[in-house]
């Protein structure tokens, strides 16, 4: 991916907005819905070597599903977004078993949630909860540890449909 001169605001916050190339590998993610670049017909596709080559952030935190602390490493989900130049209010992640969860686009610029493609530094399979998984960062703020948050962290993550 190559970064372009223009911006998107999303919600309050202006992003860098990307070039996307078309995937090379196996697709493990599609976005869709109200999305201003596309490289597959109507829709944004990414291979894990291009979300690997945005900027990558990481944190430990506990959840409701691992007895200790874990670390998860990918994206920041709104830099995921800024590279499709999302443009919605709300997100809907679809899972791999077609579960699907809905949450504000502002949680993604308010807090750091990441589109996790590593945890303990290891790819994610699927019986581990991967290839990806929007994992929200329950131990920077306590306000995250409620269900209200961890009902909106989805695993198995295989597509992102950009709402009004």
């Amino acid at each position: 991916m190559v970064a372009s001169a223009t911006s998107v605001a999303l919600g309050a916050a202006t992003l860098p907005v990307f070039a996307l190339d078309r995937p090379k590998g196996k697709v493990v993610l599609t976005v869709s819905g109200k999305i201003g670049i596309r490289n597959a017909g109507t829709v944004a596709e990414f291979d894990m070597d291009m979300l690997a080559a945005l900027p990558q952030h990481s944190f430990s935190t506990k959840t409701p599903w691992y007895p200790e602390a874990r670390k998860f490493t990918g994206p920041l989900l709104r830099d995921v977004l800024a590279a499709v130049d999302a443009q919605g209010k709300n997100l809907r992640a679809i899972a791999l078993n077609e579960y699907k969860v809905d949450l504000p686009l502002g949680d993604a610029l308010k807090f750091n949630l990441v589109l996790a493609r590593l945890m303990d530094d290891k790819p994610m399979p699927v019986r581990e909860k991967g290839p990806l998984f929007i994992i929200y960062p329950f131990d920077s703020d306590e306000t995250l540890r409620a269900e209200r948050y961890y009902s909106r962290a989805a695993w198995q993550v295989k597509s992102i449909d950009v709402l009004e």
